[in-house]
């Protein structure tokens, strides 16, 4: 399936938002990995990035939409960015899914929670091998995960964490729409500019699946 199907089900989600990655220039011989101080606001061309080459092999100097991985698949900047954003993303849905059994009023609350437990625990996992698989780590230089969209304020946390029925019922469902709406704009980030098939395909799958959690608990809100 090409790109252009993938980007066309994001849209259907949501509406796309402008985005691209500022690249950067691994140095040769360096041993580092790609740089990745991307921005979701800049935009550059794909620019030469030395990939230094397999013990005996000499490096080789690709474009940066075009790194390739070990599987032989190729993936860009864009990718790995949303790679290591939606990682700490994840955790924080996570974290806000773990405080529901306890204190949630409303049984499709739980379900709700349990639902993205289910289903984003085993993609947090998936995105730490995709980096590792490819030698890179999992911070992303330069930039504050509490600035990426959707992500809820410590203090918000802390004030979900001591409610309890259906205040926190309220507050969880407030929340949780908002982060949800920051990784659907992300997914759809990707789909615009990422190079990676199998990201694109997830990407694909956490707007179209959170997207229907919005829609469900914006029905137990009413």
């Amino acid at each position: 399936m090409t790109r252009r199907w993938y980007a066309a089900i994001a849209a259907v989600v949501v509406a796309v938002a402008g985005v691209a990655v500022a690249l950067g220039v691994r140095a040769a011989g360096s041993g580092d990995e790609p740089s990745a101080s991307a921005s979701p606001t800049s935009t550059t061309s794909p620019i030469p990035v030395v990939v230094p080459g397999r013990p005996g092999e000499s490096a080789s100097v690709v474009p940066s939409d075009q790194l390739p991985a070990p599987d032989g698949s190729l993936y860009n900047q864009a990718d790995a960015y949303f790679v290591r954003m939606m990682i700490p993303h994840h955790g924080q849905a996570l974290e806000m899914a773990a405080l529901a059994p306890d204190r949630a009023a409303h049984p499709q609350i739980r379900a709700v929670a349990s639902r993205i437990v289910a289903a984003q625990k085993p993609e947090v996992e998936y995105l730490r091998t995709w980096l590792r698989d490819r030698d890179l780590t999992e911070e992303q230089s330069g930039h504050d995960h509490g600035g990426m969209q959707g992500m809820q304020p410590p203090e918000a946390i802390r004030g979900l964490a001591s409610l309890s029925g259906e205040a926190f019922d309220k507050m969880f469902v407030d929340m949780m729409v908002a982060h949800h709406e920051g990784a659907i704009a992300m997914a759809t980030d990707v789909l615009t500019a990422g190079r990676d098939q199998r990201i694109s395909e997830l990407a694909t799958g956490i707007a179209a699946e959170q997207s229907a959690e919005i829609s469900r608990m914006r029905q137990i809100a009413a």
